[in-house]
């Protein structure tokens, strides 16, 4: 074969190559939009599920057979919901090619199996709230017959009572003293076969007494409220243990959650990991075929030294192309993870972009060179993105945490800092210093470490005053934005105390250019 055909050939094998990397980067990245739709799947498989719980409660309170048809049929409406999404991930079409590279997320085992517990306790869900529906049906037929019942009771008793009122007998009137007493006290305040037994033995008591057909009467209402009362205290315990079921499932349900979002993130990042080593690999052999290439033209005549620095130059441009994109894509995830993890706190990717950008501007004007503004510009959307680990309940509490929720809310920068800390790569490095110190605060009143002055990373200082500017002048679930100057007040009496006082000063001395960013990245209407 001579030099030509071999150089031809050698080209060709790059171009496909180039081809071949194209398109395992398109792989890449459908992949993981494809992960992140099937982890919003799965979050709204556990949001179904606690709206079943929730309807499954309700249905022990309500009082009338319509109500409880209505909630019934929204429960049907859950279920009917849950089982399209079950359905997604069990008819799912699977690209064997693909997959040998990066599986769909519900094939690795540890999503496959939290996905196959969510299934059990819906099944779970269903039972018992088939069960809540029948005992719910049996007490509500109870309670109207408690009422009928009632009213007769109190019919009667005012009649024996002015039968009575004449009797000069201290024992009679006693005895329906007690009648009355613990009448009240079994209908209104302890619903006890106790009191429901004295009740009755007072009746009974006068009975011997007072031969009387009212009374007699009177006994047998009496005995009726008695049976009902208790066969509703029944029908109340075995309620109990079945919300003591659905609680438990709550409580699973919020762990199953917790470790399907934490494992995504694992996945996600290796699967990034993974595909970067290939691609390297790859491009590794083509600058080998290049390089080839060179050394057999330059010892033989087939090409100039022109024609050869101009293929060398067109291959090292796709390169140089291709490893853009590649980290563009893993730009592109970063601040997609990071929007996760604001969105579950119902926060919107604006607030990230406004954020990312405030965090260059400050980190230029104190000194930062281009690159590293940039990099903290990127890596800045990831502050938060230990909030995916914070439930539901206490990430969107509307009010004021207790003692024990700031502690679990207080945890998310560390977890943040874990989840991303063992990466070799620079972005995710940063990542992890920004999640792990954009709390802490220039007095050393901050946390999770306390750290102090020059001790915190400029990263993590820098990024403090970009969130704290962006979060008080937006809506939260908690709170309403400040206005500008309520804002601006604060941060020159947290200067020297929350913030570094040399970015409080770059701050108001560029006030304009970050009003400017805030402006252009404001939220839609």
């Amino acid at each position: 074969m001579n030099i030509r055909r071999k150089i031809t050939i050698s080209f060709i094998a790059v171009i496909i190559l180039i081809i071949f990397i194209s398109y395992f980067n398109n792989i890449i990245s459908k992949q993981i939009r494809e992960h992140h739709k099937s982890l919003e799947k799965i979050k709204t498989l556990v949001t179904i599920q606690k709206n079943m719980n929730k309807l499954a409660l309700e249905a022990r309170y309500v009082d009338t057979k319509y109500d409880l048809k209505n909630i019934k049929n929204e429960f049907l409406k859950e279920e009917e919901n849950f089982e399209q999404i079950k359905k997604y991930f069990s008819n799912h079409i699977e690209d064997e090619f693909i997959d040998k590279f990066i599986k769909e997320l519900q094939e690795y085992s540890v999503i496959e199996n939290n996905l196959h517990k969510l299934y059990n306790n819906e099944k779970k869900i269903e039972n018992s709230f088939d069960s809540l529906y029948d005992l719910q049906l049996e007490k509500i037929d109870l309670m109207d017959k408690f009422d009928e019942k009632y009213k007769d009771e109190k019919r009667i008793r005012n009649n024996i009572e002015q039968l009575l009122s004449s009797s000069k007998d201290i024992d009679i009137i006693k005895n329906f003293a007690q009648i009355k007493y613990y009448g009240k006290e079994a209908l209104y305040q302890k619903r006890t076969k106790k009191y429901l037994d004295k009740w009755l033995n007072s009746a009974l008591e006068l009975h011997k007494k007072i031969q009387n057909s009212k009374l007699k009467e009177y006994i047998k209402v009496v005995k009726i409220l008695k049976d009902n009362i208790l066969q509703t205290n029944e029908i109340n315990k075995k309620e109990q243990i079945i919300v003591i079921t659905i609680q438990n499932i709550i409580s699973d349900n919020n762990k199953i959650s917790k470790d399907v979002i934490l494992d995504s993130s694992i996945i996600v990042k290796d699967a990034i990991s993974y595909m970067n080593y290939i691609l390297l690999a790859i491009l590794i052999l083509t600058i080998s075929i290049i390089l080839f290439v060179s050394y057999k033209v330059s010892q033989n005549i087939g090409l100039s030294v022109d024609e050869i620095e101009h293929k060398v130059e067109e291959g090292l441009k796709e390169i140089k192309n291709l490893s853009t994109e590649i980290e563009n894509t893993q730009k592109e995830v970063v601040f997609t993870m990071g929007a996760i993890g604001e969105s579950r706190s119902k926060e919107t990717g604006n607030h990230v972009k406004r954020v990312a950008e405030y965090s260059k501007l400050l980190a230029l004007y104190y000194g930062l060179d281009e690159k590293d503004a940039e990099m903290l510009k990127q890596a800045s959307p990831m502050h938060d993105i230990g909030k995916v680990a914070i439930p539901d309940a206490i990430l969107n509490k509307p009010g004021r945490f207790d003692e024990q929720e700031r502690k679990i809310m207080d945890t998310h920068a560390k977890l943040g800092y874990d989840m991303l800390r063992h990466s070799s790569r620079p972005l995710l490095n940063t990542a992890a210093i920004v999640a792990h110190e954009h709390h802490e605060k220039w007095d050393g009143s901050g946390y999770p470490r306390g750290l102090s002055g020059e001790d915190i990373h400029i990263y993590g200082r820098i990024t403090a005053l970009a969130d704290v500017f962006d979060a008080l002048g937006s809506d939260r679930c908690y709170k309403k934005a400040w206005d500008d100057e309520k804002i601006f007040k604060l941060f020159k009496e947290e200067k020297g105390k929350h913030f570094d006082p040399k970015l409080v000063d770059i701050f108001f001395d560029n006030l304009d250019e970050f009003l400017k960013i805030r402006e252009k990245f404001k939220e839609d209407i």
